[in-house]
């Protein structure tokens, strides 16, 4: 459902009023701050990576918008989250600007002004302020007003009433590129409007496409305020997991523990920053063998293990993305620790290509061939296979029974950021300082799994770390959550005293 169907809807069961009452309403409230915010700390970067943009794009309209609400169910939204390259652009983060519109608009002399345009506070005076339940003051909070936007970005902000107009005009000389997948009704119209002046459906979306991919690979360098987000991200997945730590004895005792660990980690997440950066994955013994485990409606088992995926997303919409796989009782059997310290070690691997000068896949080769070479020792590849047997690409990869998703992804306001990039912007490209990935292989034995050891099924690991690509190699930034075994069941031992 559309902004304006569900409007719509909700004008269709109108509260009877008075104009004595609705002047009554408008009358009586004390004066508003007239303090302008501070410029905020992201706003110069932000117009660095709007440079960026406007020095690829001479002379052309670039739209980005931040998306608006959408439905939940009925007349209930979905808390906001802004479009990805809008909240790169523009430094708004959680919750900031629904509708909003980012616009760069070439100048005579070169470059582009950057025009914000979105919906300002209403005066008290006005219907919005009390009439209007999807944005007005009184029903959902006050929003800054122009200058406050100005004032705080450090670019021209203007009223969402004048887009329309501010969009299309010269369609027919000048080119517009949009980022399409952002706000569907404005994609629409403004699609009319550019088909109407000479443009094909077909070019429009080419064109459009090539807008998105740019902006996706424009944000896999990260700067120094994107790192320092990141790490945020990180520090505060950390508090999440030693609280699930701390409460792993209750998930036990209480039933559905995984929904318990979930609920645990949400709470903190909410706490430490806006939510969660992507649904947790808290999958208790077999469930581990699921990658993408999120149901959580299993119970946590002593002597099991429970996997642990989940990350944080602070204010500014920067995510963590961490994975500890946790024994229960505090203690690895035999064959846990086993495939625990298999992994560890392809981890181990894979860190150290994390280093300018290496592929982005390098690391995924590295991690992967110690996982060979372990599926190998235990004597899991068919007979007259080895370890470069199943490394062939073209003939083997039977190794991918028990590992079969990739070792890293980029990481940023997307938990897998830069998804647009081609295969050789980012599997084939060189790692460079600013790059932010996650290092994160496995192993998983399903309980049904008849070709595995008896002793391994139902066991599901995976470790997974964020770091940044450094001038010399690498820094983690999650290094302060252990890794090794013996670190972990130290890590349970240290929480669980405090």
């Amino acid at each position: 459902m559309s902004a304006s169907e569900q409007q719509k809807k909700s004008e269709n069961r109108p509260r009877p009023t008075t104009e004595e009452f609705r002047a009554f309403v408008k009358e009586g409230w004390a004066p508003r701050s007239t303090t302008s915010p501070e410029r905020s700390p992201v706003a110069t970067y932000a117009a660095q990576r709007r440079d960026r943009l406007s020095a690829a794009y001479e002379g052309q309209r670039l739209v980005i918008p931040a998306g608006g609400l959408k439905v939940r169910s009925n007349d209930c939204d979905y808390v906001f989250r802004p479009h990805s390259a809008f909240a790169h652009l523009t430094g708004l983060g959680a919750d900031r600007e629904p509708d909003a519109v980012l616009v760069l608009e070439p100048t005579e002399g070169g470059g582009h002004e950057s025009v914000l345009y979105f919906r300002p506070l209403a005066d008290r005076d006005s219907d919005e302020f009390f009439a209007d339940a999807r944005y007005g003051e009184f029903w959902v909070g006050a929003r800054p007003t122009l200058a406050d936007v100005e004032a705080e970005l450090g670019l021209t902000a203007r009223h969402i009433d004048e887009f329309d107009e501010a969009a299309t005009k010269d369609a027919g000389t000048v080119v517009i590129r949009l980022v399409r997948d952002a706000d569907k009704e404005l994609t629409a119209a403004l699609d009319a409007k550019r088909v109407e002046n000479g443009a094909t459906a077909e070019g429009l979306t080419e064109a459009d496409d090539e807008l998105a991919a740019y902006l996706s690979v424009l944000r896999m360098v990260k700067d120094e305020w994107e790192v320092e987000q990141l790490q945020a991200a990180v520090d505060a997945t950390n508090v999440g997991f030693e609280a699930i730590i701390a409460t792993l004895a209750e998930a036990v005792a209480k039933g559905r523990g995984e929904r318990w660990v979930e609920g645990v980690f949400g709470l903190h997440a909410r706490h430490e920053g806006n939510g969660v950066g992507y649904d947790s994955i808290c999958a208790a013994g077999d469930h581990a063998n699921t990658l993408h485990w999120i149901k959580n409606t299993g119970d946590v088992k002593d002597g099991d293990l429970i996997l642990v995926d989940a990350g944080v997303e602070v204010d500014s919409l920067f995510t963590a993305d961490i994975t500890r796989t946790l024994p229960v009782s505090g203690e690895f059997s035999d064959a846990q620790r086993e495939i625990y310290d298999a992994v560890y070690a392809a981890q181990e691997a894979a860190m150290a290509a994390v280093k300018p000068g290496n592929k982005f896949s390098d690391v995924h080769a590295a991690a992967i061939r110690v996982i060979a070479e372990h599926i190998a020792d235990w004597g899991l590849l068919p007979e007259g296979v080895d370890v470069e047997g199943t490394l062939d690409i073209d003939h083997g990869q039977y190794h991918r029974r028990w590992m079969v998703h990739g070792t890293s992804h980029h990481l940023g306001l997307d938990v897998h950021d830069c998804a647009l990039a081609t295969r050789e912007e980012y599997m084939d490209a060189e790692l460079v300082p600013g790059m932010v990935l996650t290092v994160e292989p496995g192993l998983y034995f399903k309980a049904d799994d008849l070709l595995a050891p008896e002793r391994f099924r139902g066991i599901g690991v995976r470790i997974e770390d964020d770091v940044v690509v450094t001038e010399d190699g690498f820094r983690n930034l999650s290094a302060g959550m252990p890794r090794s075994s013996t670190d972990v069941e130290a890590w349970i031992r240290e929480v669980r005293s405090r």
